[in-house]
């Protein structure tokens, strides 16, 4: 029942999704629904085990060795689907001796391994007991009697050497097991606050979770509050949009008008200047004109004269006759067209003010919004009153959930399971001492045996006389002789002890470590469990069953796992929207129905806009009808761009003089040379400033401009006030007859980006459940504590660093008792000895003085090696 609780935790918090929906791209307009309360979890389900780690790297390598096989799932769920021990034929079916067979090839090296665990078992303690029953007979090297050997130094050194090694092995097997088992103890001791982190995280779990649910809730305030923003502001909103839409043709044909009547005003002043600057000019070049012309005819009266007559001066007198044309004004700005005419017409246009008929269009276009408020009052306030009953609608219904007791029964079933674990771990922790207790045992047999080896390898060597015979070697060399008989005596009684330890140990934890902590971390365990028809043979999917009481539905254990290892949402994780479908929550559909349905009448009529008047349109005719187009510009355009005078009026007086020069001296050419000196002063003073001065130059540029100006505007000016005209009907008639379907569409989009905050709210309210609400990762870390932590890293790591330590110890006795036994002949005193003499053996053997009374085997039997 209380697995069912937690299950139903989350029932209300969402739709039917199965899995996490893409993020919902709303339209302009995004709301902002902030963040989901959610407080930190404090567990961290990871166990970092220091320094000793690298002790459990090194038995994890000598476990895939022993087990390089990859976990066998189909074994597995093949032996958990075959019915074994129904009746006695049942082993003996071929498929359950073939399953039997596989199960023992995948086991092959812990059988092995085990085999000569049980070999070493039975073994050492009758090897052991032979031994014993050997030395009794006085053989086995036990006979109190030492033959001399030229290499006993070396081999005493090398079996000494050998058990110092074996023994060092051996301490280090130990204090592998040592520390594995202090190991285990304090993780034991301090597991008490990694499981109350576990428990205070599943409280927040809880506690949070009502929280999280009425934030949800009431974040539809702020759906509704922006729906009713928009509402509200129906003219900035609606109203804008269909001004928008019309106006991509009103405005442009309003700018077009406004365009217009700036180029009226813009030609009036054209006019006006061309009338002004042709004014000037022609002031300028009249007056040069009857200056030039005055020389000429003096000049001319000159050349009369009958002093042109003689020989040496008349061809230089027609030379000067025929240039006298050249003494001519080149602009002639007398004979141009007038434009008053034009300039009156401009005028009478410009007494109706065409921009403030064309500003007042503005106007009534820009007054959109205000039409579209007038016009909506009505149907705005049934769709507030609509928004209003979907708020109350949820907040009932959420009330009508059972969230609190739900949450107070899986309180109680916490505060109880807490309760439990908190009274469990006094005697788990006592269990642990008599565990710890025993390992110690354990390894203080094993230190016992090397106590007594270190302690024969340290009397025997700083004992040992190289000059003493081995009848007469001293108490110190023979106490460590009996130091290394006694390790080995010893050993053969704990060893097959610490062996059977070895063996249920390394059975017990290689498997765990193969067949539990390796799978569940790549998540081939949870394959395994969630294979159809294992657990149950009658449902396909066994948590689906224990769940929703339905085996069909596809929930399994590494999804859950996975989705809460994430930090998902419960709901998602369990799919509990099969247990409790809450569409009635969240599914709006009829609401917003509703609220289109309402928006769809919304009726706009604007009919009353009037952008150009029947006096405005006229005008424009007439300003087309205003005769521009008929002025000579080319005419305008030539005379500005010719020079002041035909020829240069400097270069002109300086052949005059140059001319006059080559006459003979006299009065006439005086005369030419002040001709000359006249058309100079002339052009300094009448040329000159119209070139320069800025009166001219300034009349000049601006009937220059103005004449272009004017020629622009005229160009084709009936087609394009006709243009405009045309464009004004065509947005006038937009908005009478056809401004309808802009403002359905418009409308319609405005529909959509009211349902679009509702659709938002969904959007949001499924993610946050599939994400956020009642996030899971309690549940994981639950599960990760219990597998991962405190059976593989904390169990399964330690024990099977006891058993690689205290089976190396083990293993490592058998060349110890070899070495300690072959060792202590050369510490202890024996009680005979073999006798030499120098003559016959040279100095390799014992010379004794006395060799009377002490029993030689030598002279009485043959010599007999051990």
């Amino acid at each position: 029942m209380a697995v069912e609780l937690c299950l139903l935790l989350l029932l209300f918090c969402g739709s039917t999704i199965s899995e996490v929906q893409p993020i919902y791209k709303p339209p302009p307009g995004t709301l902002d629904f902030g963040f989901v309360p959610a407080k930190t979890y404090d567990t961290g389900a990871y166990h970092e085990p220091g320094a000793i780690g690298i002790l459990f790297k090194i038995v994890h390598a000598f476990l895939y060795l022993v087990q390089p096989n990859s976990f066998p799932q189909d074994l597995i769920r093949k032996l958990a689907q075959q019915q074994f021990g129904n009746s006695q034929g049942d082993y003996q079916k071929p498929e359950n001796v073939v399953l039997t067979l596989q199960a023992i090839y995948y086991e092959i090296g812990f059988i092995v391994s085990a085999a000569l665990g049980l070999l070493f078992i039975l073994l050492l303690p009758l090897v052991g007991l032979c031994f014993c029953m050997c030395r009794c007979c006085d053989n086995c090297g036990g006979e109190m009697h030492q033959r001399q050997k030229k290499n006993a130094d070396c081999q005493r050194s090398c079996f000494a050497t050998f058990l110092f090694v074996a023994s060092l092995i051996i301490s280090v097997g130990v204090l592998c097991a040592y520390a594995a088992n202090q190991h285990l103890t304090n993780q034991v001791r301090g597991a008490k606050k990694l499981v109350n982190s576990n428990f205070k995280d599943l409280k927040i779990f809880l506690n949070d979770t009502p929280a999280q649910i009425d934030y949800l809730v009431s974040q539809y305030n702020t759906t509704k509050d922006k729906a009713l923003s928009d509402l509200n502001n129906v003219g900035p909103v609606l109203g804008t949009r269909v001004q928008e839409q019309l106006g991509k043709e009103v405005r442009p044909a309003l700018d077009a008008a406004l365009t217009m009547a700036g180029a009226i005003r813009e030609t009036k002043e054209a006019l006006e200047n061309v009338s002004v600057s042709v004014e000037v000019l022609q002031e300028g070049t009249e007056r040069l004109h009857a200056n030039l012309t005055d020389v000429k005819v003096h000049l001319s009266n000159t050349l009369s004269d009958s002093a042109c007559n003689a020989a040496q001066a008349a061809s230089t007198c027609n030379i000067i006759r025929n240039s006298l044309s050249q003494l001519n004004i080149n602009a002639n700005f007398s004979g141009l067209p007038g434009v008053n005419s034009q300039l009156a017409k401009v005028n009478d246009v410009l007494k109706i003010d065409l921009s403030s008929l064309v500003q007042k269009g503005y106007a009534a276009f820009n007054d959109t919004p205000d039409l579209v408020v007038n016009q909506t009052r009505n149907i705005l306030s049934d769709i507030k009153s609509v928004l209003e009953s979907i708020g109350s609608n949820i907040t009932t219904f959420t009330k009508m959930l059972p969230v609190q007791n739900i949450i107070a029964d899986l309180m109680v079933y916490l505060t109880q399971s807490e309760a439990y674990v908190q009274d469990y771990f006094p005697v788990m922790e006592q269990y642990d001492f008599y565990r710890w207790l025993g390992c110690l045992i354990l390894c203080c047999m094993v230190v016992l045996i090397l106590v007594f080896y270190y302690l024969g390898l340290l009397c025997g060597t700083c004992g040992y006389d190289k000059h003493a015979s081995p009848t007469t070697r001293g108490c110190i060399s023979n106490t460590g002789g009996n130091f290394l008989m006694a390790g080995v005596g010893f050993s053969f009684l704990f060893s097959w002890v610490l062996m059977v330890v070895v063996v249920l140990t390394f059975v017990t934890g290689g498997n765990v470590e193969k067949l539990v902590c390796e799978p569940f971390e790549d998540k081939n365990l949870f394959k395994v469990l969630d294979t159809p028809y294992l657990l149950n043979q009658h449902w396909k999917n066994y948590l689906a069953g224990i769940i929703f009481k339905n085996p069909n539905v596809n929930l399994t254990f590494e999804k859950v796992y996975s989705d809460c290892k994430e930090n998902k949402g419960i709901y998602t994780s369990l799919h509990l929207e099969h247990l409790f479908n809450i569409n009635e929550l969240l599914n709006i559909s009829m609401y917003t129905e509703d609220v289109a349905l309402r928006i769809e009448h919304i009726q706009i009529n604007l009919s009353k806009i009037i952008l150009l008047d029947e006096i405005g349109k006229e005008n424009l005719l007439n300003f087309s009808s205003s005769g521009i187009d008929g002025i000579d510009f080319s005419a305008y355009l030539t005379e500005i761009n010719k020079s002041v005078t035909k020829v240069d009026l400097l270069s002109f007086a300086n052949d005059l003089e140059a001319r006059a020069d080559q006459l003979p001296k006299g009065a006439l050419e005086n005369a030419l040379k002040g001709h000359a000196n006249n058309i100079r002063m002339i052009h300094n003073q009448q040329v000159v400033p119209l070139e320069q001065a800025m009166k001219y130059v300034k009349a000049r540029s601006t009937l220059n401009q103005s004449i272009r100006l004017l020629k622009r505007t005229s160009s084709e000016l009936m087609v394009k006030v006709k243009n405009v005209i045309s464009a004004v009907n065509a947005a006038q008639n937009l908005i009478n007859n056809n401004a309808s379907q802009v403002i359905v569409q418009e409308t319609k989009e405005y529909m959509d980006t009211i349902i679009g905050y509702f659709e938002q709210y969904i959007e949001w309210v499924k993610e946050s459940i599939a994400m956020e609400v009642a996030a899971c990762k309690p549940i994981a870390n639950v599960i990760d504590t219990a597998v991962d932590i405190f059976l593989c890293s904390y169990i399964a790591d330690s024990v099977n660093t006891f058993w690689f330590g205290l089976g190396g110890s083990s293993m490592f006795l058998i060349p110890a008792i070899i070495f300690a036994v072959k060792l202590s002949k050369y510490y202890r005193r024996m009680d005979t000895e073999d006798v030499y003499d120098d003559t016959e053996n040279g100095n390799n053997g014992y010379h004794k003085e006395h060799l009377y009374g002490i029993h030689n085997p030598v002279f009485t039997s043959s010599v007999e090696q051990w």
